[in-house]
């Protein structure tokens, strides 16, 4: 008799060290939980400046305008390129409206990422926007976002960031920009560039003649003139 009360008693104890190590266990885990839900809410919230996103004229790519116009401008940028971000800032929509839409320049930018990793990954994101067909609202994104050069103002988390402000699909997106799809495009166009003699950003390719910013208006009104328009 007293064997028998001695088995019940131990698988009571047994099973009551059994209930403890469950909410033991379950315990650490809703601690975890909270933890990680805590800690996301602390984790700094990406804030993005959506520029006006304006219709740009005849979009194809990395283009705008007509390939048929009479003067053909290439822009070589670096996306971290303080005097890029001026050149965006101050005419580049001025030279939109009054070349492009008007029919008279076609006009492609090229990629020239020097400045550091930043401006390579900016540009293989800006790459991985183009095949949503969204490459020149993510350029004026990250152009409105700039923050100064080699200062994380392109991380990854950033870029990320960007796209999703911009609706892209993300999955698409992630998968891109992760697998560094357009790691050798960005080569190849700094191979690009290099051969066409640009040494700086922003430099301009007008109908074959390279020239800075300062003077991509007059080089484009004399190229026009030499076409007779």
């Amino acid at each position: 008799m007293a064997k028998i009360e001695s088995k019940k008693k131990n698988r009571a104890a047994q099973k009551k060290k059994t209930n403890l190590t469950v909410i033991l266990i379950i315990s650490a885990f809703a601690v975890v939980v909270v933890a990680m839900i805590i800690i996301s809410q602390l984790k700094p919230k990406i804030e993005v400046v959506l520029p006006t996103l304006e219709a740009k004229p005849q979009p194809v790519e990395l283009n705008l305008g007509d390939p048929n116009a009479p003067v053909k401008v290439i822009e070589f940028a670096d996306f971290q390129c303080t005097v890029c971000h001026q050149y965006w800032l101050q005419m580049e929509s001025s030279v939109i409206s009054t070349y492009v839409a008007t029919g008279k320049v076609y006009y492609t930018f090229s990629p020239f990422s020097f400045l550091g990793p930043e401006s390579i990954t900016a540009a293989e994101a800006a790459y991985c926007a183009n095949d949503q067909s969204k490459f020149w609202d993510y350029h004026d994104t990250l152009f409105a976002n700039y923050q100064g050069e080699n200062v994380g103002g392109f991380s990854n988390d950033r870029l990320v960031a960007f796209a999703e402000k911009l609706g892209l699909d993300m999955t698409a997106f992630n998968a891109c920009f992760d697998g560094k799809k357009y790691e050798q495009k960005i080569t190849d166009d700094n191979t690009y560039a290099q051969g066409q003699g640009v040494t700086g950003t922003p430099s301009f390719l007008v109908n074959g003649t390279l020239v800075y910013a300062g003077d991509l208006t007059k080089t484009i009104d004399a190229a026009l003139t030499a076409a007779g328009k």
